[in-house]
């Protein structure tokens, strides 16, 4: 099919107002022009689209896909837009990373900030995604990059290993589990619990391992953040899982204990997903370089 932005646009307004005049309005056309514009899309199409009635226009089930990919269609190139009018500002490079909670709310805001300092025409579009998605996202070009962890399909696309993750239980230092060295998750189970928000990647996670054991969690309150949890475990709110990085920055400051999980679920392998390093932009590999060399000298530190 082929047709313009002109296009697209009318025929999301017809199908928001219910009118095709009031569409034409909006678009600066005439009635007779915009009919005509309409009535093209539809015999490349091949189906109606739109059903037209005394007093407006209703969408049809095609109509409805159309619309659907019309309004996405519109946002990608008022996305693209604005991507050019920053390189137009002096932007360099625009990366799009696609991470899981994890990423997004422990390491990359403590990594981040170095990487973008070095890098002062670099923009990150960094958002949020469960693990299974983000594949997905690098396969068809949505992400440059993405970040994930444990055992997942990678559709065939290159895995760069850059570190380990270990999910521990938290508690309260006068909680009854504090003094406990390990501990089964499923031994928790009747506790009350501090979460993260919905949605998340971890509680996500979490969620179909309490399914596997026929139970849930006693969720309390479900935050936004790993630092977020850990401050209401240390006051006492419940107990949480958490990775061990986040419970180990605030392990003295919020009063917490850390108790090993004995699930092997507990240890997850984290990746990079690229489509081909190779031919990832210099400022993507730089990215790439960043976060593995962070974890090198971690282990080195701690070796």
């Amino acid at each position: 099919m082929q047709f313009d932005l002109t296009d697209l646009r009318l025929f999301v307004a017809a199908a928001e107002l219910g009118s095709l005049t009031r569409a034409a309005e909006r678009q600066h056309l005439s009635l007779a022009a915009a009919s005509a514009r309409i009535k093209a899309l539809e015999v490349q199409a091949g189906l109606a689209l739109l059903a037209r009635e005394a007093r407006g226009v209703r969408l049809l089930p095609p109509g409805e896909a159309f619309l659907h990919h019309a309004r996405m269609m519109l946002h990608q190139a008022g996305q693209l837009g604005a991507e050019l009018k920053e390189y137009g500002g002096g932007l360099r490079g625009h990366l799009r990373v696609f991470a899981n909670t994890t990423a997004v709310s422990d390491f990359l805001p403590e990594i981040l900030p170095g990487f973008l300092a070095r890098h002062p025409r670099i923009n990150i579009d960094l958002q949020e995604k469960p693990n299974a998605q983000i594949p997905h996202g690098v396969l068809d070009g949505r992400a440059d990059i993405g970040i994930v962890a444990g055992l997942i399909d990678t559709l065939g696309l290159e895995s760069i290993h850059f570190s380990t993750d270990r999910l521990v239980l938290v508690t309260a230092r006068k909680h009854r589990f504090a003094r406990r060295r390990r501990i089964a998750f499923a031994e928790t189970l009747d506790e009350d619990a501090v979460g993260m928000q919905p949605g998340s990647t971890l509680q996500a996670f979490l969620a179909q391992i309490t399914e596997s054991l026929g139970k849930s969690q006693k969720l309390r309150i479900q935050l936004g953040s790993f630092d977020a949890m850990c401050r209401m475990i240390g006051s006492g709110v419940g107990i949480g899982v958490v990775p061990e990085s986040a419970a180990r920055r605030n392990l003295e400051s919020m009063k917490l204990a850390l108790i090993e999980l004995s699930d092997p679920w507990c240890v997850r392998e984290r990746f990079l997903l690229v489509r081909d390093r190779a031919a990832l932009p210099t400022y993507a590999q730089a990215l790439v370089d960043t976060l593995c060399a962070h974890y090198a000298a971690q282990e080195a530190r701690a070796g």
